[in-house]
């Protein structure tokens, strides 16, 4: 049986959510869909990475995951083997009111396109 090593996951705080940051964390298409779909199961639902079915191999699509995480725009925590996401929505919300409303739908998109 593979075990899976633990990784520490560091997210920045609210107060170091950066607006540059969390753009460029949403400037791909790819990050968007994972967005999107975290969108779709709010309030307080979390997704583990292995339900997104994205075209990318599993290693770009942990790399997605962490530059989501990394920015702010995720929060991650590890339950068992598998590793839950969540949108920190009321974050970004309250920081950049009306980002999330734009992106949303443009992440919808690309995933319809899958």
């Amino acid at each position: 049986m593979a075990s899976r090593t633990a990784t520490e996951l560091t997210h920045p705080d609210r107060t170091e959510l950066r607006f540059t940051a969390v753009l460029a964390a949403l400037s791909d298409p790819m990050r968007l869909a994972i967005v999107a779909r975290l969108a779709d199961v709010e309030p307080d639902g979390e997704l583990a990475c292995g339900v997104f079915q994205l075209p990318v191999s599993k290693s770009t699509q942990s790399g997605h995951f962490r530059t989501l995480r990394e920015a702010g725009v995720i929060r991650q925590r590890d339950e068992g083997t598998r590793r839950l996401n969540r949108l920190r929505r009321g974050d970004l919300d309250e920081l950049f009111p009306g980002l999330l409303d734009l992106a949303i739908p443009q992440g919808r998109e690309v995933m319809a396109g899958f």
